[in-house]
């Protein structure tokens, strides 16, 4: 007696629906994904002794890199223009000129760019002024 033989089949498994797959999560996750440019300036403080200033949440911020950079509540200016500054400034302040302010310059900062944070501080109104600093380093010799 003669059997017919039975086509032997391949077993595969098409790839096709897995690729759409990964590439619709892919496109997914790239969509939905914000992307932020955080920018921290380092700042190298000056030193000095004295007694810290107890913080207050309701202060503002100034800080000034090394290279003269200005940034306001966290928040880096696109110039270091009088103008930008004191627009800054009087955009998170709120129009509420009693606030404390603080002043966080690089020791590497220009005396300028320093100074011109505080004239625009004065032209504003402010009158509650700190500029931060650091305790010397304690030499064990």
């Amino acid at each position: 007696m003669k059997f017919k033989r039975q086509h032997q089949t391949e077993d595969s498994v098409n790839l096709t629906p897995l690729i759409d797959v990964v590439f619709l999560l892919l496109i997914f996750f790239m969509v939905s994904t914000t992307f932020t440019k955080e920018t921290h300036l380092t700042v190298d403080l000056p030193e000095a002794s004295g007694q810290p200033a107890v913080e207050n949440q309701q202060n503002l911020d100034v800080l000034i890199s090394a290279d003269g950079s200005y940034s306001v509540n966290g928040q880096s200016l696109i110039n270091q223009k009088t103008e930008t500054l004191k627009a800054a400034i009087q955009k998170i302040s709120e129009g509420d000129y009693t606030k404390p302010m603080t002043i966080t310059a690089d020791a590497k900062a220009t005396h300028q760019a320093v100074v011109t944070a505080m004239d625009v501080a004065g032209q504003l109104g402010f009158v509650h002024l700190s500029i931060t600093t650091r305790k010397p380093a304690e030499d064990g010799a």
